[in-house]
């Protein structure tokens, strides 16, 4: 009983998050400033590295784990390129 609850959650859970992934996705296409776009991709980050978390929980494989740090890690440093760029119109000094 408590093995289908949890496929039932995990399988929820992949559809809503894939749904806020496809909302930040259409937040980057559609946004109406620059900032509005790196936050929508930041989202995008999470929600990803979410759907990989949730999908090695469901199927058992340490890949996906991986992937998600790797992800993250990702994400991070995108993140805070960008924000420098916006904030001084350069990523090297």
């Amino acid at each position: 009983m408590s093995g289908m609850i949890l496929t039932f959650a995990l399988g929820y859970a992949q559809l809503v998050i894939a749904i806020a992934a496809c909302l930040a996705g259409s937040r980057i296409l559609l946004g109406p400033r620059a900032q509005d776009r790196v936050l929508a991709l930041d989202t995008l980050y999470l929600t990803v590295m979410l759907l990989f978390l949730i999908t090695g929980m469901r199927l058992g494989s340490v890949f996906l784990f991986e992937a998600a740090m790797v992800i993250a890690v990702m994400g991070f440093v995108a993140t805070v390129a960008l924000t420098k760029f916006l904030f001084r119109g350069e990523v090297i000094e």
